[in-house]
């Protein structure tokens, strides 16, 4: 489960995921939990994980010009399933993890939940904001977090140095929750500057794609 505020980056982190254990397992899926925004989240890449392999739950609103909450009817079903692994796309802030709650009770001690921060966002550029913001999804989710992923970045104009100036950042998060860092995401092109950057995901970053679900 992936969470965190608007324009953290979740939504890539979670398509870059979800591709990547396709490699190693057969059935996986995308499950979009945003119920705030339903017809802009990862079904911008539609296309890229149909490509892949990878099975895209979306809300039945999706790609629609209707802002009313919605959540696909399959949800529950596919989280009962052992043999399916799922990647969690959960809504931006606590209005967006409410969709989570429904689901609380399955996802608690088996799923991995983790935090996607970026020091360069208005709302979350110290460690204090970040952590308002995640204990904000935890108790509109009821689903506690298990690690933190760094994915602090400006866009297009992330430099190395931009990553490496967010390391300190997103240790103090882990420093004052206890929460482990489990990595930090940075575009593959500047992977060869950061090879001193433990536990470094090297993200394809996936353009958005027409809605073809």
């Amino acid at each position: 489960m992936l969470a965190g505020h608007f324009g953290s980056g979740k939504t890539q982190i979670a398509t870059n995921l979800a591709i990547d254990i396709k490699k190693r397992h057969e059935r996986v899926a995308l499950v979009d939990l945003d119920i705030v925004n339903p017809y802009f989240r990862s079904g911008d890449h539609a296309a890229i994980l149909r490509e892949a392999g990878v099975r895209l739950i979306v809300s039945p609103l999706a790609g629609s010009n209707l802002e009313l909450p919605g959540l696909a009817p399959e949800t529950a079903a596919m989280l009962d399933d052992e043999d399916l692994y799922c990647v969690l796309d959960v809504g931006g802030d606590d209005r967006g993890a409410l969709a989570l709650g429904r689901y609380a009770a399955r996802l608690r001690g088996t799923a991995d939940a983790l935090l996607v921060v970026n020091k360069y966002r208005p709302l979350t550029a110290s460690a204090a904001e970040a952590i308002a913001i995640m204990r904000e999804i935890e108790a509109a989710g009821k689903v506690p977090f298990t690690g933190i992923v760094n994915n602090s970045n400006l866009g297009r104009e992330t430099t190395a140095q931009t990553v490496l100036d967010s390391l300190n950042y997103a240790n103090g998060i882990s420093q004052a929750t206890g929460l482990p860092v489990r990595f930090t995401a940075a575009r593959r092109e500047l992977a060869n500057r950061l090879t001193a950057v433990e536990n470094l995901y090297q993200l394809t970053i996936y353009e958005k794609t027409a809605w073809r679900v």
